[in-house]
């Protein structure tokens, strides 16, 4: 009997801080969990969005070459003499424009003699000029660029003056 005696049991004071404890532990626990799930959802919503940009993206950069081929066969359309087959073209190719614009393309505007910056268009190449104000400047655009909400996925082509 003395050895029962010798095991104290624990008292009701130390069982509650015991348990206290216990509690604490397990609302961090929860804690953290709740906040990797939260982070969870915003990692992956935001990975949602980043794949719908992206293949609009890509279908947009897919479309630019048809968009190209519209603008340069509207300039010869417009040195048709019937009417009615520049109009139907014309529609044709404004919905199409149109289309695009509604999904986030953006025309880059370049206009000659505009400054040629490096961040903002691509020289294909360079040509003598005789004016001195030309040089560094923009003297043709070869390529329209786009923009895709903020994002350029073409570059302007641009002749640069030297």
């Amino acid at each position: 009997m003395s050895d029962s005696k010798s095991i104290k049991k624990p008292t009701l004071k130390v069982q509650i801080q015991n348990l206290e404890i216990s509690i604490n532990e397990e609302k961090d626990k929860f804690l953290r969990l709740f906040a990797e799930f939260e982070n969870y959802k915003k990692r992956t919503t935001k990975e949602r969005l980043d794949l719908y940009k992206t293949a609009s993206q890509e279908l947009m950069t897919a479309l630019l070459p048809v968009l190209d081929d519209l603008n340069r066969a509207s300039d010869e359309f417009d040195k048709s003499k019937e009417k009615g087959l520049v109009e139907g073209f014309t529609l044709i190719q404004n919905k199409f424009s149109s289309t695009l614009k509604s999904q986030g393309l953006i025309l880059i505007k370049v206009d000659k003699g505009e400054d040629f910056d490096a961040e903002l268009h691509e020289a294909i190449t360079q040509l003598p000029v005789d004016d001195k104000k030309m040089k560094g400047k923009i003297i043709d655009v070869v390529e329209s660029g786009y923009k895709l909400g903020d994002k350029i996925i073409r570059y302007p082509k641009v002749v640069v003056g030297n």
